[in-house]
């Protein structure tokens, strides 16, 4: 297999020009933009991270690295994973880690932080929500899912259902990382346990709102 070969089995090409590209970029920009609003949501609400900070606050523990490194090394890990799954890199991919990154960063600074209990509780729930309808968008996009959410679907495509796949992986990670030292909190435990059902609720709407069936006069 030669260089061009191999690149091309590995990336994913860009959509071709047709009536749905323009729809289904700007749904995947603002699936992520969505994405690290709605994670924002989750950190500010201090009720615990999702499991993959927490296996990643564990690995930066015990390796004695910052926090980003270990982000990228488990990122990149995550997408080894895909070959064997035959999962494409796409422009989604690529776009998942600068807008998410930068929104959630921006989020952060802007939104206020919740006082009392009831609502950090309703900021963790919201969290939680908005973070579920955004991966369905921009998954629905078939643009090319971030590094966690393309081993989610990489395995739901051999016949398996995303609620199970999703809620089996969170709780993998969970484990991992409380075995590690990360911290974990009640909301931790609620995003594993309520994340897949969610995406398995929004992801058909989603799609049904991108690849509608046309009208017949």
């Amino acid at each position: 297999m030669n260089l061009k070969s191999l690149v091309l089995a590995i990336v994913a090409p860009l959509p071709a020009k047709d009536d749905m590209r323009l729809l289904r970029i700007s749904t995947l920009v603002f699936g992520l933009a969505l994405y690290g609003f709605g994670y924002s949501l989750i950190v500010l609400a201090r009720l615990g991270l999702d499991p993959w900070n927490v296996l990643q606050v564990g690995i930066a523990k015990q390796v004695r690295i910052p926090l980003g490194l270990s982000v990228v090394l488990v990122g990149f890990v995550v997408l080894l994973l895909w070959i064997p799954c035959r999962q494409r890199i796409g422009i989604g991919t690529l776009l998942n880690v600068v807008i998410i990154g930068s929104v959630l960063q921006i989020s952060l600074g802007v939104v206020p932080k919740p006082g009392a209990l009831l609502y950090q509780a309703c900021y963790l729930i919201s969290g939680v929500v908005v973070v579920a309808v955004a991966t369905s968008l921009y998954i629905s996009t078939n643009l090319g899912p971030g590094p966690r959410d393309g081993l989610m679907t990489a395995i739901a495509a051999r016949g398996h259902s995303i609620r199970v796949v999703r809620s089996l992986i969170e709780l993998t990670v969970l484990v991992l990382g409380w075995i590690l030292g990360g911290s974990v909190d009640v909301g931790t435990l609620i995003f594993a346990l309520s994340i897949g059902p969610l995406i398995h609720l929004f992801l058909p709407l989603s799609r049904s709102l991108l690849y509608k069936e046309p009208e017949h006069s």
